[in-house]
């Protein structure tokens, strides 16, 4: 599993669709599986799951982003799993990372909090 975290300056809903466009424009095998949203009072929440094939691993990954904020102060938590072919242990987590990595290339764009 790899995970990053952040708190971010800027709009919940522009910076979704900005992750939705990137991961979805990283690799060809990438869909969005399923997303929910929701709002109460001035705090909103946004989940959104993909998938991709990793041709290194021969497998699919997961990649889970979830937005909470008010105002423009947003914090968004990113975490990808699968990849692995072991058993009891993890190795091989290069189709994690990789996949990670998309959503953290669009995050450094933001002013942190």
């Amino acid at each position: 599993m790899a995970k990053y975290e952040t708190r971010v300056y800027g709009d919940l809903n522009e910076i979704l669709s900005r992750l939705d466009r990137g991961i979805m424009s990283g690799s060809y095998s990438a869909s969005l599986e399923d997303g929910s949203y929701c709002q109460y009072g001035p705090v909103q929440c946004a989940v959104r799951v993909y998938e991709r094939y990793s041709v290194f691993g021969g497998n699919r990954l997961s990649l889970t982003l979830t937005l909470v904020g008010t105002s423009n102060d947003v914090f968004v938590s990113a975490i990808a799993s699968g990849g692995s072919q072991a058993v009891f242990f993890k190795i091989n987590t290069l189709g994690e990372e990789a996949f990670l990595e998309h959503a953290v290339r669009i995050l450094e764009g933001y002013q942190r909090i």
